[in-house]
């Protein structure tokens, strides 16, 4: 199975990560000369594509994937222009706790992770979007 559109590596999910904790920091200040981006949007057939890929990647890596955590992001500064804001989509696993047999859903770090949505129209719509 090929690859999915819009498929990033663990390396820049993280720093999309990055890129939003420090935009929160400084959500009351002037960040951009335009609105920021306020939404992403995925085809049911990217994120289905994407979904059957990721499994099969975590079971390849010895996991059995159980979800999906979405992670708000953004791109970095480039040129003084804040970049917009974005989303991720990282495959997770439950790991059983040795000490009381219980279990976490933890992200997937060795298996690719969903970006590249389409951003709002325009860009700085609230929700809902008509």
């Amino acid at each position: 199975m090929s690859k999915p559109k819009g498929v990033i590596a663990p390396e820049e999910a993280k720093k999309l990560n990055d890129a939003f904790t420090k935009r929160c920091k400084l959500i009351s200040q002037d960040i951009t000369k335009r609105s920021d981006n306020r939404s992403s949007w995925y085809s049911l057939k990217d994120l289905k594509k994407y979904l059957r890929y990721a499994k099969k990647q975590a079971k390849k890596n010895g996991h059995k994937m159980n979800g999906v955590r979405i992670y708000c992001g953004a791109y970095p500064t480039v040129d003084g222009e804040a970049g917009y804001s974005t989303s991720f989509i990282v495959p997770t696993a439950k790991i059983t706790d040795e000490i009381d047999g219980g279990g976490v859903n933890v992200d997937l770090l060795d298996g690719d992770v969903l970006n590249k949505g389409q951003q709002g129209h325009p860009p700085n719509a609230n929700y809902p979007q008509q």
